[in-house]
């Protein structure tokens, strides 16, 4: 089953931020194909949104930041605020940011789309009764602009008043449509379940055509943050929950099956909760990457470092152990809200930064760097 060669890694490390008072969080990147409008070299333009978190407090993020690299990562632009996509004040200490943004390439559009959800903060302390939305946003290669950001309507049901697509991977159609996952609560609850949502690109619009089954497990917050993409004639959804993470599989990318943890190939447990996965899609293979217990890390916030890749056996749904890889080390601050993004046929990237919450966790190295692991295939 394990494919004959596992991919070469090159970490590397392009900017970092470690302050008194903030890091960098979120890195995610988005790749515009050689070729492309705005894009004549060779090489594949790679444009990444990050932001920052202040040190104190929960999830006090900033507006985005953008830096790109049009060399294959040899070098790389300064990290600079992106205008449309600012922090912004409306009234009576209430302000909005956009955040957990993931950007990737629509080819039927050629530009890139980034979705995420909307934080609201109330005196800048997270609001703790809320709507939540999807907000999207284009990048032209062109005018190497964001547009002003707008937030995806879904039908008016109570429980879709809380819902968004933070840290989640999308998967894009032949035609051109998009499957993006959401999660979503009704305000007063803490109880999420997860669906895909079926969209369409108008212009600069995205617009909601249909969703799919909705997921949920009755074990604390439920199922969110999942991402999906297709394999062998089949969907995948993988999906964080506060003890452990689950998968689900679709004949049509829409209606899936029961959700099952997540397991190694032995049947034991594989170890990752209250933390983010996501997809490496290969013609031959299917990838996991993921963080767990049990790896000499009990000394870093929900085991969220070192950062791990491993195979899936399709038919089994489950982890096969003798390819783990680690991608990015533990150096004591929390890893898990990276992003993974295809830029050449056969080169993925996968990018994180080192959050350097709690205090304390630079004493086991760890800097505030962004990483940036380019996984080659051949």
């Amino acid at each position: 089953m394990p494919s004959p060669a596992s991919p070469r890694v090159e970490l590397t490390s392009p900017t970092r931020l470690f302050t008194r008072d903030h890091c960098w969080a979120q890195p995610r990147a988005g790749t515009i194909p050689a070729g492309a409008p705005g894009n004549p070299g060779p090489h594949p333009i790679v444009v990444m949104t990050l932001q920052t978190v202040e040190l104190e407090g929960s999830d006090r993020f900033s507006g985005l930041y953008q830096m790109r690299t049009d060399d294959l990562g040899e070098t790389w632009e300064e990290p600079t605020p992106v205008p449309a996509l600012a922090r912004s004040d409306f009234g009576d200490g209430h302000s909005v940011t956009v955040c957990d943004f993931t950007p990737a390439w629509h080819a039927a559009s050629r530009r890139l789309l980034g979705t995420g959800h909307t934080a609201v903060y109330q005196n800048n302390e997270i609001a703790m009764v809320r709507e939540r939305s999807t907000p999207y946003s284009f990048y032209d290669p062109l005018t190497r602009e964001w547009t002003a950001w707008q937030t995806l309507e879904l039908p008016c049901e109570p429980h879709f008043a809380n819902a968004g697509a933070g840290s989640t991977q999308r998967y894009d159609l032949s035609n051109g449509d998009i499957l993006l996952p959401i999660y979503f609560r009704v305000p007063t609850e803490r109880q999420m379940s997860s669906t895909v949502v079926r969209c369409r690109v108008e212009g600069d619009r995205l617009r909601y055509v249909e969703h799919g089954s909705e997921l949920t497990v009755p074990i604390k917050r439920g199922l969110y943050e999942p991402s999906v993409t297709a394999f062998g004639g089949r969907f995948y959804l993988t999906l964080r929950n506060d003890e452990c993470g689950y998968v689900a599989v679709s004949d049509d990318g829409l209606h899936y099956g029961e959700p099952t943890p997540w397991r190694w190939d032995d049947g034991s447990e594989l170890g990752n909760y209250n933390t983010q996965q996501h997809w490496v899609t290969r013609p031959d293979a299917l990838f996991l990457v993921y963080t767990r217990r049990g790896a000499g890390n009990d000394h870093v916030m929900r085991h969220r470092a070192p950062l791990f890749m491993a195979q899936v056996d399709p038919a089994t749904l489950r982890v096969i152990r003798s390819t783990e890889q680690e991608l990015m080390p533990n150096r004591g601050a929390r890893l898990g809200n990276f992003a993974v993004t295809g830029v050449t046929p056969d080169e993925t990237w996968v990018t994180d930064a080192e959050w350097m919450q709690p205090r304390g966790c630079e004493a086991y190295g760890s800097d505030g760097s962004v990483w940036v692991a380019r996984l080659h295939f051949s």
